[in-house]
């Protein structure tokens, strides 16, 4: 069977999708917009479909036009993952791992991960993106990110998960708080008192948000910040007091106190199900589940 369509016109087409335009899409790809409008003409002809609505200043995607968006970025995937594959064979390339780590992990546990990695796999590069875990699900899924470091979340059965560490969190507060010399203190006790979060999206704010929704509680939000130094130095002027993974909190004039009952993550490495993963993502796997003990 002869297909009416070639991946390069498939690519030209996502372009102008993507792009909203012949113009901006032909610059993207480095062609004359008379070949990119041409290919579009051409690839509709063989398809006998109207992919565009064109208006005067603008043009749209018809729903035939959408439906083969889907289509063909999903095909356009496999395409690419097959031809790294292939080039991984003859050696090639050197690799590149995209990975996603929320910034608690990236700043205290990642590190001699990472740079053991790197020591080991010279050649490969690694680029590491920091955001929220709910972000990082949602990149991995789009294909933004080959790898991310997640809380664990078993009901997500399209991402395959690897369980990495699991870790408490306490609650961050000055040493002259009155907190500070307590062994434990309650989510009531907390709530009591002005926080100081990370944004929407952060495990940090699922974690508090979590608990405020079993305590039928409101947070008293002073400052909200992605930020963990500011967010340490609005604590110790005591503007607010916060939560952290215990190992977050390492300095003198701040006390990482325990919730009363014990409040434990677990944080896993996880990837799109079904994924191919390069030599470099599986080499990345394989080290860092090796070394886990180490997180």
């Amino acid at each position: 069977m002869t297909l009416p369509f070639d991946l390069r016109a498939l690519r030209v087409f996502l372009a102008v999708a993507d792009h909203g335009g012949f113009t901006r899409a032909a610059r993207e790809l480095h062609l004359a917009q008379s070949a990119v409008s041409q290919t579009v003409a051409t690839l509709e002809s063989r398809l006998e479909l109207t992919l565009f609505h064109r208006h005067e200043r603008r043009i749209t995607l018809t729903p035939e036009g959408d439906l083969l968006r889907d289509k063909a970025r999903a095909l356009l995937e496999q395409a690419d993952a097959v031809h790294l594959a292939m080039r991984e064979v003859h050696g090639l390339v050197k690799g590149e791992v995209r990975i996603g780590i929320p910034s608690m992990l990236g700043s205290y546990y990642f590190p001699p991960v990472l740079m053991g990695f790197k020591a080991r796999h010279p050649g490969i590069r690694l680029t590491v993106v920091e955001a929220g875990t709910r972000r990082l699900q949602r990149m991995i899924a789009d294909g933004e990110l080959d790898l991310g470091v997640i809380i664990s979340a078993p009901e997500l059965a399209t991402l395959e998960q690897h369980e990495l560490l699991s870790e408490e969190m306490v609650v961050c507060v000055p040493r002259d708080h009155r907190f500070a010399t307590r062994r434990r203190v309650t989510a009531e006790d907390v709530f009591n008192e002005p926080l100081v979060l990370f944004q929407d999206g952060y495990f940090h704010r699922e974690f508090v948000d979590r608990l405020a929704g079993e305590l039928g509680r409101q947070p008293q939000i002073a400052f909200q910040s992605n930020l963990i130094a500011l967010t340490k130095a609005i604590v110790r002027q005591g503007f607010g007091i916060t939560t952290f993974l215990r190992r977050v909190v390492t300095e003198e004039d701040l006390a990482a106190v325990p919730l009363d009952p014990p409040a434990w993550l677990d944080l896993s490495l996880a990837w799109s199900r079904g994924a191919y993963l390069s030599r470099a993502e599986s080499a990345f796997v394989d080290f860092v589940l090796e070394h886990r003990a180490q997180l």
